[in-house]
């Protein structure tokens, strides 16, 4: 609606917004979608979204699609945010926790955000067919959507994702293509064959809207906090592009005068069995290195290589926060923990940031009194060999 141009994450060319766009054509990294924020603030106010409808699509002025009759959506979007005080009870030291739940989403996981905006504005472009690798959630909500807006889906798992996910795709009408491999060997066949099978390419930040839709987590927690942020986030991290949507989400409200300069402590979230991100902060790198045999029961979380990995590690550095990986047992043990105190069935990925929050209370990187939120990305229910 106001879009102005896309920019590159990494090198800032700027490429324009009309026309299909996969990645930066100078440096192959991640574009992003930038706005007239001056314009759009004239009718995105706090005033005006108290009699907007509860989804992600409130934030209309802010998000990419031109014609309202090309929006793709089945509800998505303002999760709720629960209080945690059961489970903050268990924790060494008093906080303010909340779960934001995004398992409440289409399809049960935040990636039901990012795929309504990316299968709307390939709707308004002339999209036909899409393709995508994915561990899971993605796959599914890929699927929904797009069958939604009437394309033919093509996807790539790994032979082992969550059985959930694959009869899922095959009930919503995707081609459901398994792979002995990982969503890196996935990445590699859709690349490879997209152009010859006219496939629009909607993985992970290799297209510039996905992460449109997931920054509305941003918004939301902004005005679920009456536009007061918490002072801590832990955002469990495969590819990251809730972490890098909230991110971006907060700088746009700071230009619309929604919020200060102050940030949340980023944390991103991640299993010992692959902790690409957790490795370059520590480290020190701008870029991370694939991790090598990656392995977790947690398979959003077993993402080797992540495109954004720069733009991650920025937002942690730049907020003050950290990156922290912790064991598949303990995140298994944390998705019962948190059901059997707050009555939420969480996806391993997301019941992950409670043992990370512990690990932060330890090393007093997280402080008395201080307002924290834990995402749950999904619904446990899809992960059920997990238990």
């Amino acid at each position: 609606m106001n879009v102005t141009h896309l920019e590159c994450g990494n090198c800032h060319k700027e490429h324009e917004a009309n026309v299909l766009q996969n990645l930066c054509v100078e440096c192959g990294k991640p574009l992003l979608v930038r706005y007239d924020l001056h314009e759009a603030a004239k009718t995105l106010t706090k005033e005006s979204l108290k009699s907007r409808p509860e989804n992600l699509w409130r934030y209309a002025e802010v998000l990419p699609v031109e014609n309202a009759e090309n929006v793709v959506s089945l509800g998505e979007g303002f999760t709720p945010l629960f209080v945690a005080e059961k489970l903050a009870a268990t924790l060494p030291i008093k906080l303010n926790l909340y779960i934001k739940d995004e398992s409440t989403n289409p399809t049960q996981s935040f990636k039901a955000r990012g795929m309504s905006a990316a299968v709307s504005m390939a709707k308004e472009l002339g999209v036909k067919k899409v393709a995508a690798p994915s561990a899971g959630n993605a796959a599914g909500a890929l699927a929904a959507y797009a069958s939604r807006a009437g394309m033919e889906t093509f996807l790539f798992m790994p032979k082992d994702t969550p059985r959930a996910n694959i009869i899922e795709c095959e009930q919503t009408g995707a081609n459901v293509n398994l792979v002995d491999g990982l969503i890196t060997d996935c990445g590699k066949i859709v690349a490879e064959r997209k152009d010859a099978e006219g496939w629009f390419d909607v993985s992970t930040l290799k297209e510039p809207y996905r992460v449109e839709g997931k920054k509305t987590m941003g918004y939301e927690l902004a005005e679920q906090f009456d536009w007061t942020l918490p002072d801590v986030i832990l955002y469990p991290t495969g590819g990251g592009t809730g972490l890098i949507g909230m991110w971006k989400a907060f700088d746009e409200m700071e230009a619309m005068g929604w919020i200060d300069s102050r940030r949340p402590r980023m944390v991103s979230v991640q299993s010992i069995g692959c902790a690409p991100i957790v490795k370059a902060f520590h480290e020190g790198e701008t870029f991370a290195a694939e991790f090598p045999n990656a392995a977790t029961v947690a398979s959003g979380l077993r993402v080797p290589k992540a495109i954004g990995d720069f733009l991650i590690l920025d937002a942690l550095h730049k907020s003050g926060g950290t990156a922290v990986a912790v064991t598949d047992e303990d995140l298994i043990n944390a998705v019962k923990e948190i059901g059997a105190t707050e009555g939420l069935f969480c996806a391993p990925e997301g019941a992950a940031c409670l043992p990370a929050l512990r690990k932060l209370i330890e090393q007093d990187l997280v402080k008395e009194n201080e307002t924290v939120v834990i995402f749950n990305t999904g619904a446990g229910v899809k992960y059920l060999e997990c238990f």
